[in-house]
């Protein structure tokens, strides 16, 4: 048995990934502990899990904490993301990460899987990545890191997060990274999977070509601004990163006939299956024919490689704020699947040296 903690949980994307690895290799995995403040976050928790997240991990001492051998976290980013004021360590999310080390000071767990975003590698020209390492060195733990990207793991996003991997000195652990996602899934069909789902089966217009191709525009609380706000990709790229706050849209057609479907467009021009939608209100129109619509709670899911419903119970605005926030699965399986088989393999070792122990001593 496998035991890990989740700090930080919001909707669980952490523990989904490790129980989905577990899973395929047949590895018993259970949660002991389990940390979050958000309180929608903690809703659609308790609704897949039947569990309730701790609250503050500020507040919770370190011996009330159950031992573990993986310690998760995808400690708060907005201190050191490039859309925050990156103020680090000087904002109150960045000092969070010091609990993290705290705890796992106090537990010792084998291993720590961590997450944040890309940009706490060059924040403060390095520095607040170094005081991590400098961190975690102190406490016992050997560090390595790798960036990967969503689009590399079978999801349509280009959404890079750094993830950290600790290994307790002494533990004999191996090393974990690089990790390598599926590169050999197109973008278009992730695309089909994610985003363009067959609602309406036998009424569709595959591999129909048409003229209209997908360039980035800004949307028009953009345009004088100038900002980071495109909504469209180019041909054959993997779509935007979700974040909490952004209105995300996809490319369609003009309403079909009299009823209120959208006929959708990948990122090649290719019209894709019908769409059903409850936007009535183009958001912008790029042509007579062609509008941006905003993405669904439930294509949002799929980015973030959830389940279907995952995060129903909760209001719309605040079903994207979760899935801003949080992890993509898929990412975390895999990163997981390479752990889980570590620590398998270290504990047979473990278990064959105890007995080879006790056989010398029988001996004697």
């Amino acid at each position: 048995m496998i035991k890990i903690a989740d700090l930080f949980c919001g909707i669980g994307g952490f523990r989904l990934g490790i129980e989905r690895a577990a899973k395929k290799h047949n590895v018993q995995v259970e949660c002991v502990f389990s940390s979050e403040i958000e309180k929608n976050a903690v809703k659609i928790y308790e609704k897949n899990f039947q569990e309730t997240p701790n609250g503050d991990i500020t507040k919770i001492n370190a011996d009330d904490i159950p031992d573990m051998d993986i310690l998760c976290g995808g400690f708060p980013y907005q201190a050191f993301s490039i859309a925050g004021n990156r103020r680090g360590f000087k904002d109150t999310r960045g000092t969070l990460f010091l609990d993290i080390a705290r705890i796992a000071k106090e537990k010792r767990p084998k291993m720590l899987f961590l997450e944040n975003v890309k940009g706490l590698l060059n924040h403060d020209r390095g520095r607040t990545f170094a005081a991590i390492l400098v961190a975690l060195d102190d406490i016992g733990y050997d560090v390595e890191w790798q960036v990967c990207n969503s689009k590399d793991f079978g999801v349509p996003q280009n959404r890079e997060r750094v993830f950290i991997i600790g290994h307790l000195r002494g533990g004999r652990t191996r090393q974990i990274f690089p990790v390598f996602g599926e590169t050999g899934e197109t973008v278009r069909e992730n695309i089909s999977t994610c985003i363009y789902s067959n609602y309406f089966k036998g009424i569709d217009n595959h591999g129909e070509r048409n003229h209209i191709m997908c360039y980035p525009v800004l949307t028009p609380d953009r345009m004088e601004k100038r900002q980071n706000g495109r909504r469209i990709k180019n041909a054959d790229e993997p779509m935007f990163t979700l974040t909490a706050q952004d209105k995300h849209g996809v490319l369609i057609q003009h309403y079909c006939g009299s009823h209120q479907e959208d006929r959708v467009l990948d990122s090649s021009g290719i019209s894709s299956s019908l769409l059903s939608t409850s936007y009535k209100k183009p958001i912008q129109f790029l042509t007579d024919d062609a509008r941006i619509r905003k993405l669904t709670p439930g294509e949002c899911e799929r980015l973030q490689s959830y389940p279907d419903g995952w995060t129903e119970g909760v209001s719309d605005s605040m079903r994207y704020k979760c899935l801003g926030n949080s992890v993509t699965v898929n990412v975390i399986e895999a990163i997981a699947e390479k752990i889980l088989s570590n620590l398998c393999e270290t504990q047979k070792m473990n278990i064959i040296e105890h007995r080879s122990t006790d056989a010398v001593l029988n001996i004697r």
